[in-house]
């Protein structure tokens, strides 16, 4: 079977800088993949690429057998691909069902179906309490989950998630990574930016590692933080402790 998405030898150029420099990765279906590397390493770039945002200026992105480098990021989420978003993008005066409910409007226009699978992926996610609460009096971990639920409202084959555990406390951070993992069960592959490493590590199946726009390192969690090249660029010296 085809890998569930690949990019191939991606190029991201702004001007004179270069973003993403030749960034050929996989994931395979039913994957968790962390993609982690230190700030301006193109994480960000390379998220917008896959999602639509922006077209590379050199190589495609395929996804599900198919290059879809020339669509737009509404058709690509029609065809599967649904993210969020570092900085939360809820519809602040909107109840938290209806946020949701824009989500599943992808892939209903009947507005009953759309509102019970919101109050379906609600529940999922832990936020049925709250669903008719607008999204701007919830707290950062809520509105970190109503990322994710509006996403999975969607119906994605593949989840990306930009910082869904960045800023939260060592118990929402918990509670993220079992959502995360519940995701998964559903058979959803994720695509995961993340830069809390003693909390991702434990809990995607591969990691690729970019620095200063290239792919510096690829594999099982416990061989990258093992890596030289990506303690020297990120991890630092208290992840090589005990290697």
């Amino acid at each position: 079977m085809t890998a569930l998405l690949e990019t191939r030898s991606v190029w991201q150029r702004f001007g004179g800088l270069v973003a993403n420099s030749d960034v050929s990765i996989s994931v395979e279906r039913g994957e968790i993949v962390g993609l982690i590397g230190p700030n301006g390493a193109g994480k960000s770039t390379l998220f917008n690429l896959i999602a639509g945002v922006a077209r590379p200026t050199q190589g495609s992105i395929w996804f599900d057998g198919e290059d879809v480098t020339g669509l737009p990021a509404a058709e690509r989420c029609r065809r599967g691909i649904g993210r969020t978003f570092q900085v939360v993008k809820s519809f602040e005066t909107m109840s938290v069902i209806d946020n949701v409910i824009v989500g599943a409007l992808v892939r209903t226009t009947v507005m009953r179906e759309a509102r019970r699978k919101a109050h379906e992926v609600l529940e999922f996610t832990g936020l049925a309490g709250r669903a008719d609460v607008l999204a701007g009096e919830l707290v950062p971990a809520e509105k970190r989950r109503l990322e994710v639920a509006r996403a999975l409202a969607t119906e994605p084959k593949l989840l990306l998630l930009d910082e869904v555990l960045t800023g939260l406390t060592p118990s929402e951070a918990q509670k993220g990574v079992e959502l995360v993992r519940k995701v998964r069960q559903t058979g959803v592959t994720v695509l995961m930016v993340e830069h809390v490493m003693e909390i991702v590590m434990p809990l995607v199946d591969r990691a690729i590692v970019l620095d200063l726009g290239k792919v510096l390192a690829e594999g099982k969690p416990s061989d990258v933080v093992r890596d030289p090249k990506v303690i020297t660029a990120y991890l630092g010296d208290r992840h090589a402790v005990g290697t």
